[in-house]
């Protein structure tokens, strides 16, 4: 195993900032694994070890005296149980630990067993075979293919924009359950009401009168009753009807399943899952686990965790499972290399609490059951820290240091020319990538598409400076409402959410309070982006402190809403345009240089901001350039063509002599989007290039709004003011423009911005529904239903 003669390395040090060359004149030590192996062999070439857990403990003995190389042979290395790095594993800078496979992608680590079934025909087309007693089964894959558990109703692979590619308002109704003999351990998967997300139940068993009992629903933050159709069911026996499905009788140990017409189940691979985290490493800040390498790998055959998505994050829309196919946990410059983590059932790696120096490199990440990768700090590290999103600090109480309390957060981490897709295959409430309590992330050169929710998401600011770079993110919010390729919440100390007064109040006394927390800037640059579901970036919730220049938008356009401090240039949003929402007075937001195919789509907002001007819109019509309230915006602003050089091939680089100039834009790259490693590359996808629209103005001004309620002034909402009132396109609403002091909307407990969605039993979604539904109202106390700050509520008017 020992190398008996000095070993001449060229080492490749992988940094989160740039790569580092150092030459080292060393000895090293060689441990080779292969499948046909014996753990009893020395580890040579001549004669491998079987095991990675062998090879790790082989190694210990020169882990950071020396280089330690572990060379692993092509094949499948079924782990048996975790495989878990402690800090007696840990290498140092110039004496690293690489685990390496000897051939790129053709070493497999696998959470899950093969199987040796004897098939029978059943009846249907399905086939039927024994398992082992105890064998528990949460996903079964042939031929490398994850299968489906017997659902209803069917997937169909074309409705890839539709919830769950199929669902039904009576997935399990009291009708159908009817012919379920025993649905206890099926699953119900259905969407937020609001399609903020999703939920998941355990189906526990059905009562005398045929209606299903369940447990779960708390993988959202932002609880609500599960959506009306946006439902399906999973893992009954009698839904198994459709080709590719399959079902477990574990209590009788068969193995039930349908192939496709092109199978050969004889000499077909057939293998389970078991294990939740295949790698995972378990340091402290005050003892981590470092200088380790993980490359050239395929992992497979991770559990699915759904049913433990339960910690709730800060005041965002997410719960989360603070664990993944590979687990970080108190590391230093631990590093994922050329890895390709196919099919796993939950997160692909979460890198959680204390880890510095994390690099992600060359990693190719499909159809997870969750997100991405993940960087989750610990809570504890957070001042003042509130997870319900309907929770509000006393900001005369709160501590006004800015800021960390502790260093127990993700800091420092890089993910680099990475190929993520296919997102959220199981849950509807992940990312690409996830950056919650963590500062100073790096996401660069990275291609992120087919998301049920956003590509990248940041969950609050705590603590900044991340930095987004050379990313090409599409086909995001595929499945869900009201969210970004790109997306942020600020929900930090200082944001009160519709006690916009409170909060204004505050950081008028002290402006430095929306920066206690996103303490450094975050910076978005030099990307591409495309929400056709949504928005292109959406910075949400209280969103402060962002640089956002040198990006191409291709559908959404950017949203701003609530926060402090955006500085947007430079960018070119594509048949769309700047969306504020309820802007803060003294934002400092600056809006400039940029070229703009959209009217400005405000909503609820009041003030300024410190700069919306010089910016090119691509239009001939003045009234491009009109905004929904008196905001005195583009006054330097001109009307132009920015001439760009070959927009239906994805070039938006503007021609000499482009008014573009006349306002400061400045072109930049359009061929550096997204991943560049050749092999990753050559698979990628690019987003579609929408055909240009000339901006117009707002070719629906309404007429000054008249309608009067009981004094107040209605207004019946549209278009993506449903975003701003927190609620569902399809509900709508009446919103009360203006509350008069002393009316007897006042009187009766109304506010301004008071959204009406019901009288009594009847839905209210325009003005005429309020007329007559409280004109058909009995005397006595009429119960109206009102959105306000995000929040169900009702108000009892007394009618005589």
């Amino acid at each position: 195993m020992k190398n008996l003669l000095p070993c001449f390395r060229f080492l490749i040090l992988f940094s989160a900032v740039n790569s580092l060359s150092t030459g080292l004149l060393c000895f090293g030590t060689d441990i080779y694994v292969s499948p046909v192996g014996e753990n009893d062999n020395p580890g040579t070439s001549e004669e491998p070890i079987s095991s990675l857990a062998k090879a790790k403990e082989l190694a210990r003995s020169a882990a950071g005296k020396e280089p330690v190389t572990i060379h692993v042979a092509d094949g499948t290395y079924y782990l048996p149980e975790t495989l878990v790095f402690t800090p007696e594993d840990s290498g140092t800078e110039s004496a690293p630990v690489f685990f390496k496979a000897e051939n790129e992608g053709k070493a497999i680590i696998s959470g899950g067993s093969l199987l040796n079934l004897k098939w029978k025909k059943y009846r249907d087309g399905i086939f039927k075979a024994k398992t082992a007693a105890d064998l528990k089964i949460d996903q079964l894959f042939i031929d490398g293919e994850r299968q489906r558990m017997a659902r209803y109703p069917n997937y169909d692979a074309s409705k890839k924009a539709e919830a769950y590619q199929g669902f039904a308002a009576d997935a399990f109704s009291k009708e159908r359950t009817a012919n379920w003999a025993d649905p206890e351990g099926g699953y119900i998967h259905a969407m937020h009401r609001l399609r903020w997300g999703g939920y998941h139940f355990l189906i526990t068993g059905k009562n005398e009168e045929g209606e299903i009992a369940f447990e779960g629903g708390w993988q959202n933050n932002r609880p609500g009753r599960m959506h009306d159709t946006f439902r399906m069911v999973e893992n009954i026996f009698e839904e198994l009807d459709a080709e590719g499905e399959w079902y477990h009788d574990s209590e009788n140990a068969v193995l039930y399943f349908k192939p496709t017409s092109d199978m050969n189940l004889k000499s077909a691979k057939v293998e389970v899952v078991r294990l939740r985290r295949l790698v995972e490493f378990q340091g402290s800040e005050e003892n981590p686990v470092t200088d380790i390498t993980l490359q050239g790998f395929i992992v497979r055959h991770a559990a699915r965790t759904f049913m433990d998505t339960k910690e709730e994050l800060l005041r965002s829309d997410w719960t989360i499972y603070r664990g993944g196919a590979y687990l970080l946990a108190g590391t230093e410059n631990i590093r994922i290399l050329d890895t390709h983590f196919d099919q796993v059932g939950g997160n692909a790696i979460f890198v959680s609490n204390y880890n510095r120096g994390t690099l992600v490199k060359g990693c190719h990440i499909e159809n997870a059951g969750a997100s991405g990768v993940c960087f989750v700090g610990d809570p504890d590290a957070v001042r003042n820290p509130l997870f319900d999103k309907g929770a509000r600090q006393d900001l005369t109480k709160i501590d006004r240091t800015p800021g960390p309390k502790t260093n127990n957060y993700p800091q420092n981490g890089t993910v680099a020319d990475c190929l993520i897709h296919g997102i959220g295959i199981v849950e509807r409430q992940p990312a690409g990538v996830q950056i919650s309590m963590a500062m100073d992330i790096t996401v660069r050169d990275t291609s992120i598409y087919d998301c049920a929710r956003a590509g990248i998401n940041v969950s609050e600011g705590t603590w900044g400076g991340h930095l987004i770079e050379r990313c090409d993110v599409f086909d995001t919010v595929l499945e869900t409402h009201d969210h970004g390729s790109f997306n942020s919440w600020g929900r930090d100390r200082f944001w009160g959410g519709g006690d916009s007064l409170g909060t204004q109040q505050a950081v008028d006394e002290d402006p430095s309070l929306p920066f206690l927390d996103a303490w450094k800037t975050t910076v978005i640059r030099d990307s591409r982006w495309r929400c056709d579901h949504g928005w292109d970036v959406d910075l949400d919730d209280g969103s402060s402190n962002y640089d956002i220049y040198n990006n191409v938008m291709l559908a959404g356009g950017l949203k701003l809403r609530e926060g402090f401090r955006r500085r947007a240039w430079n960018n070119i949003m594509v048949n769309s345009g700047l969306h504020p929402h309820v802007w803060y007075n003294n934002s400092n937001d600056e809006v400039y240089s940029n070229i703009l195919m959209d009217f400005h789509r405000d909503i609820r907002v009041n003030f300024p901001g410190k700069r919306i001007d010089e910016n090119l819109f691509f239009s001939k019509d003045p009234a491009a350039m009109e905004t929904e309230g008196d905001l005195d915006w583009d006054e330097n602003s001109i009307l132009g063509n920015p001439m760009f050089e070959d927009p239906a091939n994805g070039n938006f680089r503007v021609k000499a002599g482009s008014d573009a100039f006349k306002i400061g834009f400045a072109n930049f790259p359009m061929d550096q989007f997204g991943v560049k490693k050749p092999s990753l590359k050559a698979l990628a996808r690019t987003p579609v290039i929408p055909e240009l629209v000339e901006a117009v103005g707002r070719t629906a001004k309404e007429a000054p709004i008249v309608e009067k309620w009981m004094g107040a002034t209605l207004h019946a909402i549209s278009g993506e003011e449903y975003s701003a009132y927190g609620v569902r396109k399809d509900q709508g609403g009446v919103a009360l423009v203006n509350v008069p002091k002393g009316s007897d909307a006042e009187k009766a407990g109304f506010e301004a911005n008071d959204l009406i969605q019901g009288v009594n039993d009847s839905r209210v979604s325009k003005v005429l529904d309020l007329y007559e539904s409280f004109e058909q109202a009995k005397k006595g106390d009429v119960e109206v239903n009102i959105v306000r700050d995000q929040k169900n509520q009702v108000i009892k008017v007394r009618k005589e």
